[in-house]
């Protein structure tokens, strides 16, 4: 102990004389005071062991009134000062010596390097070199005219430093030390208790009734200026919040980038919903933010709502198989491939096995947040990747976006990249929901002005604006059916402006008029009824829509540019250079530029008759070349659409069939118009359908010929044409085209290939796959062949999430959603075993096909367009056993 105690004295001494030479002689280097500040800490911790223990009560000495006014401003000021002088006057009462318990409060240790050369520096500027003695103060400060400010005990410092406010230590410790020229420091300025915080002063100026109304004013607009600020976390946006507010409920502000959890977000929300309507409501919401907050984003967060990337005509793919994708998801989130594709079977769905793998994943640098309009632009670049390393550079772009996913954007980011969101989102509720977004807040190049068009409108008045909306934006999009052309004027012009800025325009392909399916001649008249109609033959081919532009100057066609589209709009230009050469022969002079609806079909030049379907599917179908070409085809026109920049759709099938045989020649073998008669009874429709059989076609297409109703319907399954097959008196009026889900293994003579297979069809409004029925007839022995080696390149293994059947009826293995056949059946009958349809006719029961038999492969059509569930409930209920039902047919003559 006694060693200690020695040490100490030693210790002190040292630090009291280097301390008196550092005033003296200001050149001292830095490095001799940290030694000093080294040795003053260590001098700390042995002090500060020695507290811990009891100390006797000893009597507490007052300062004198010398020591008062010799403090310097910082340390009466500085609450943190006071306690460093308390402290070092508690120490200096350990040691035995007199002497040192009298030493001047400016010896003690500083607290920092920071704290002691302000002190240094007025010492010098005080213009003093002589060394102080221990009583006196080194340095003299002005006092101010009112009474200096004193401590007489500890306690009474204490008091004060109670007192002090914390608002009052945070000013004094903002306040920055006097400059270097500065020499005298008014006592007033730095006190604790003369400082007055903002709020004091003004609380001071609100005392005037007029302060007062100046105070009101700010604050309003500061409320309206946060409103602009404020904004609830990316984590908890919730576009399905009733009374929707596009800017106070929105998670970022007015000029910044759509954040993608933002539209994840919605998409997660709409997932969870099945009430078309609230589907509607949740996604206007959405695009009510990004029309008052970024309007530059909606059309990216159009496109990625409807998972494209491009319109289709432009056939812009991501072509990432979904191996890449484990693979990604596997090195992004260092698990292996078979434990993602466990995970994946597990969960049914890629998407959600990611979700979860990404949610356990940690990282040491957070990357920044996705952003909707970067998210669209990556998506492109894999989609345009080309050449050797395009998957390895695919993968890597994919990476680096997974890697930077936050809550469920994961999810939805590899849907989108496998190219299957399946959250029940048709294309025809975002028309609608851009429908009610622009009526309820209709946007201003300017800057939307009204974010509730709809207050001071009664239910009624808002609705026939909303129907209003959707019916100008829906036959745009069918007249122009390209968000790069529609989304910019919608912006920039409003909803009323649409027609007159996207018109049809030859280049851009349609989306076709369908026909409704009918099962006798009776049917045919009962609709028509009153009405004029014609009957056309309905040829068994591949729909083609063929465009020829105008050249430079518009006096002539530029056949260079033509292109031939299929009806799911895939450009086919490639598939036919034969009817490109052609076209000189079909056009005559009158023509600069045309849109004509035909229908290509397999043609026997020789015995001059049309070949079947089968035989045109063998048709190589991308960058064929004329002189490969075995099946030639034979172009049946049957209406014009778009004649010498005049649009033609809304014109009568009488007047646009008129214009065709004007202006468009015929060629045998060629070109030729499709066979047509004018009939008014019923023995004459039976006749002409008769005739068509005979010349290998389908059956007969009935169309509305004059008035209203006679116009092109674009993208609508009219009753304004009505289909009548020739098999219409076998049970069904009309073949059903399935989709393949899954395979049962073949028996007895079928052993090694699929002798029975699982068909469904598409829901468009869940996008779902709904389990039809089971087919195991209508194939030859080389049909099961053929079929069975197709079908395994689409093997999985496991059924999607958006499939739905029942466990009863599990295939022995399940496919990918790719192929599509065409049935027929005898009737259709309510199945507790199967899920088509199921809700629209019966709450419990599905629908399913009694004794199907295969018919052919449809090459020309997507899964999405095979038979739609509402369509099924429509063929179920018009079934002559079932008319008597209450319950009516789902209307489909409206936009598919």
């Amino acid at each position: 102990m006694f060693t200690i105690t020695k040490f100490i004295g030693h210790s002190r001494f040292i630090v009291k004389f280097v301390s008196l030479a550092v005033k003296v002689y200001p050149q001292v280097s830095i490095s001799t005071f940290s030694i000093i500040n080294a040795r003053s800490m260590s001098q700390k911790s042995i002090t500060s062991f020695f507290t811990i223990t009891p100390k006797k009560p000893v009597k507490v000495q007052q300062k004198n009134k010398d020591e008062d006014e010799t403090e310097s401003p910082n340390d009466t000021t500085s609450p943190p000062d006071i306690g460093k002088e308390k402290r070092s006057s508690k120490r200096q009462r350990l040691d035995s010596s007199g002497s040192e318990s009298s030493a001047p409060v400016e010896a003690s240790p500083p607290a920092s390097d920071k704290k002691k050369k302000p002190k240094r520096q007025r010492i010098e500027s005080s213009g003093s070199e002589t060394a102080p003695s221990p009583k006196s103060s080194p340095m003299k400060v002005e006092k101010s005219k009112g009474p200096p400010k004193t401590y007489n005990s500890p306690k009474s410092k204490k008091k004060v430093k109670e007192e002090a406010s914390p608002l009052q230590k945070k000013e004094v410790n903002k306040q920055k030390s006097p400059p270097k020229t500065q020499v005298k420091v008014k006592k007033e300025a730095t006190s604790p208790v003369a400082v007055k915080t903002e709020k004091e002063v003004k609380v001071e100026k609100s005392t005037s009734p007029e302060s007062k109304n100046e105070i009101k004013d700010s604050e309003k607009k500061e409320g309206k200026e946060n409103e602009e600020v404020t904004k609830v976390p990316e984590t908890e946006y919730d576009p399905a919040k009733p009374k929707y507010h596009p800017i106070n409920d929105a998670c970022w502000s007015r000029g910044q980038e759509v954040p993608y959890l933002a539209l994840a977000k919605t998409l997660e929300a709409i997932e969870a919903t099945s009430a078309r309507l609230k589907i509607v409501e949740i996604l206007s919401n959405f695009f009510r933010s990004v029309i008052v907050l970024t309007p530059e984003d909606l059309l990216p967060c159009v496109y990625m709502c409807l998972n494209q990337l491009a319109p289709a005509y432009h056939s812009l793919e991501l072509g990432i198989a979904e191996t890449y994708l484990m693979k990604a998801v596997a090195q992004c989130t260092g698990r292996t491939l078979a434990q993602v594709k466990s995970a994946a079977q597990k969960c049914g769905d890629l998407g959600s096995a990611a979700e979860q793998a990404r949610a356990t994943q940690r990282t040491m640098f957070a990357p920044p947040p996705l952003k909707a309009r970067k998210v669209f632009q990556a998506l492109k670049e894999v989609a345009n990747m080309t050449g050797q390393a395009s998957v390895n550079k695919k993968i890597a772009k994919i990476q680096s976006l997974f890697t930077a996913c936050r809550n469920c954007e994961a999810k939805y980011l590899i849907r989108s990249l496998e190219g299957k969101l399946r959250i029940g989102l048709a294309e025809q509720s975002v028309l609608q929901a851009l429908a009610l977004a622009t009526a309820t807040t209709p946007p201003d190049p300017d800057g939307v002005k009204v974010l509730d068009a709809s207050k001071g409108l009664s239910a009624e008045q808002f609705k026939a604006r909303l129907d209003e909306h959707a019916l100008t934006i829906k036959t745009t999009y069918c007249e122009c059916p390209n968000y790069d052309a529609l989304i910019p004027v919608l912006l920039q012009h409003g909803v009323a402006a649409l027609p007159q800025h996207c018109r049809l325009t030859p280049g851009v392909p349609l989306k076709p008029m369908l026909a409704h399916p009918t099962k006798g001649v009776h049917e045919v008249f009962n609709r028509f009824e009153n009405e004029q109609f014609t009957c056309e033959w309905k040829y068994d081919g591949e729909r083609a829509q063929i465009h020829v532009p105008a050249g430079e100057g518009g006096a002539a066609p530029d056949l260079a540019k033509a292109s031939i589209f299929s009806r799911n709009q895939e450009n086919n230009t490639s598939k036919y250079p034969d009817i490109l050469r052609r076209l000189p022969g079909l056009l005559k002079d009158s023509v600069t530029s045309c849109v004509l609806d035909c229908e290509a079909v397999a043609y026997d030049v020789e015995t001059k008759k049309i070949l079947p379907f089968q035989i045109l599917s063998t048709r190589k179908r991308k960058d064929a070349s004329e002189a490969d070409i075995k099946v030639q085809v034979c172009v049946f026109v049957f209406d014009l659409l778009y004649l010498n920049d005049r649009p033609l759709v809304r014109e009568p099938l009488a007047d646009r069939r008129r214009l065709l045989q004007e202006h468009f020649n015929e060629v045998e073998g060629e070109w030729q118009f499709a066979t047509s008669k004018d009939c008014t009874t019923m023995e004459e429709v039976q006749q002409f359908l008769e005739e068509a059989v005979k010349g290998s076609c389908e059956g007969l297409m009935v169309k509305t010929l004059v008035g209203a109703h006679a116009r092109y319907d674009i993208a609508r399954r009219s009753h304004n044409w009505l289909k009548l097959k020739k098999d219409y008196l076998e049970g069904v009026g009309d073949t059903i085209d399935v989709v393949v889900i899954g395979g049962y293994r073949g028996r007895g003579k079928r052993t090694g290939v699929y002798g029975g297979f699982l068909l469904a069809c598409y829901d468009h409004e869940n996008e779902q796959y709904q389990a039809l029925c089971k087919i195991g007839t209508g194939f030859s022995d080389e049909d099961l062949q053929t079929l069975s080696k197709e079908l395994e390149q689409h093997v999985i293994e496991a059924p999607k999430n958006y499939y739905s059947y029942d466990r009863s009826h599990s295939p022995d293995a399940w496919f990918g959603a790719a192929c599509v056949w065409e049935v027929r059946c005898a009737d259709l009958s309510l199945s507790p075993a199967h899920r088509a349809a199921i809700g629209l006719v019966d709450s419990e029961k599905g629908i399913s096909l009694r004794f199907p038999r295969f018919i052919r492969v449809r090459t020309d059509k997507t899964p999405e367009q095979a038979t739609s569930a509402q369509q099924i409930a429509e063929m179920y209920l018009a079934q002559d056993q079932i008319k008597n039902n209450k319950s009516k047919p789902t209307n489909l003559d409206d936009f598919y």
